[in-house]
């Protein structure tokens, strides 16, 4: 495809609409050189002369003429569509698209929702939970929320959580049955429900921390899961122990659906952050959603966890 000489028809165009070289050359903020300099290289670009200079004013040639009917109408509509994207990007009405885990939703998205909604009615927010990590250029998202140690070094990043606490947890009655676990190896002799990272296509670790290290166990997987619901589901109607962020699984041990197991050998999750490709930094809609929930974590970090 042959490319359009676009820069170097602005200055023609701009040249015929303000009468001159010189008025050209104020509007476009260069001097009247550049601007002689600019329509010479369009012609000798097209092969063909499109202005008849004199002292006093400019006439078009037939070529000219021709080219100033078609792409000035063209132009014009180029000129509305950058306006129009401007606005998309300033404007504090819109959809945002984000891309993010459940785990992602409760601990760092959940808190602030109705706080965000209530101070900005015109922003709707189009949420994607999915556990696999998308390449969310491609799948046209605004951002996404994502454990740290899984972001792409080409994005730009904002921390909203702290580390993440995790739980081994498994309902009364199954602990009831088969015994409470007092030692992660302990955990080779129950029933076990692990997660499979879509993405990675393989059962994730468990790692626990036994005197300030990092240790992993792979326990027999009786019950597999891609999604992190099916592992506390299963938990909770007694088919054995599973492994999760707490968040996820807090409402059930409240509730005594769950009972957690081993919490002196839990191991932290590093924390989640937003992140976004560095074109869409421009985006008001987005910019007020950091906003919301970096005051969020700042506060959460200035006031300590509610007893």
């Amino acid at each position: 495809m042959e490319r359009a000489p676009v820069h170097g028809i602005e200055v023609f165009l701009t040249i015929v609409q303000e009468g001159s070289l010189r008025a050209a050359a104020n509007v476009l903020g260069v001097g009247a050189p550049a601007v002689s300099l600019q329509l010479k290289a369009l012609e000798e670009r097209l092969g063909v002369g499109l202005i008849i200079r004199s002292t006093r004013s400019i006439e078009l040639t037939e070529a000219g003429r021709v080219l100033f009917e078609a792409a000035g109408p063209a132009y014009r509509d180029m000129i509305y569509a950058v306006k129009k994207t401007r606005e998309v990007g300033a404007s504090l009405n819109g959809t945002l698209r984000l891309s993010l885990s459940r785990g992602a939703y409760v601990a760092a998205l959940a808190p602030v929702l109705e706080r965000f909604q209530a101070d900005n009615p015109g922003i709707n927010l189009e949420l994607s939970w999915n556990e696999e990590l998308v390449d969310i250029n491609r799948e046209g998202f605004h951002a996404g929320i994502r454990l740290g140690d899984v972001l792409s070094p080409d994005m730009v990043a904002v921390r909203l959580t702290g580390p993440l606490a995790t739980v081994f947890s498994a309902s009364p009655g199954y602990l009831d049955r088969a015994g409470r676990p007092e030692h992660p190896r302990d955990l080779l002799e129950h029933n076990c429900i692990r997660y499979k990272l879509p993405t990675a296509n393989r059962i994730a670790d468990w790692v626990f921390c036994e005197d300030g290290q990092d240790k992993v166990i792979d326990p027999p997987a009786r019950l597999v899961f891609d999604h992190v619901l099916g592992v506390i589901q299963a938990a909770r109607e007694g088919h054995g122990i599973g492994w999760s962020m707490r968040a996820t699984a807090e409402e059930h041990l409240a509730s005594g659906e769950l009972e957690a197991v081993l919490d002196p050998y839990a191991r932290a999750l590093p924390p989640f952050y937003l992140y976004y490709p560095e074109q869409n930094k421009r985006v008001e809609c987005l910019r007020l959603l950091i906003d919301c929930l970096v005051t969020h974590r700042d506060r959460q970090r200035r006031d300590g966890p509610k007893s």
